[in-house]
């Protein structure tokens, strides 16, 4: 029965991806974009704990989902940080 919850679930997150990746692909500037893949990022971190849960191994997931995480954000502030000119708050 909990096999059937668990990827329902899944299954309208992965539906939940498709609205991010569209504006990805599409949208209109690149801090629309990179706003997209951030929260392309933030989904995938809850199908990555959903399937820790599912496989009885939730610890395992949380250190990847972890690591993902600072990746996702690393990755995200740096790609700003390039497109908008590498311009320092302070400035």
């Amino acid at each position: 029965m909990m096999d059937v919850i668990f990827n329902a679930i899944a299954l309208i997150l992965c539906t939940a991806l498709l609205i991010p990746f569209y504006r990805v692909y599409k949208g209109p500037t690149v801090f629309d974009r990179l706003l997209g893949a951030a929260a392309v990022g933030a989904k995938t971190l809850t199908l990555i704990l959903l399937f820790g849960l599912l496989f009885d191994r939730i610890d395992l997931f949380i250190d990847i989902s972890l690591g993902y995480a600072v990746l996702n954000f690393v990755g995200v502030i740096a790609v700003g940080r390039y497109f908008g000119g590498g311009k320092r708050m302070s400035e």
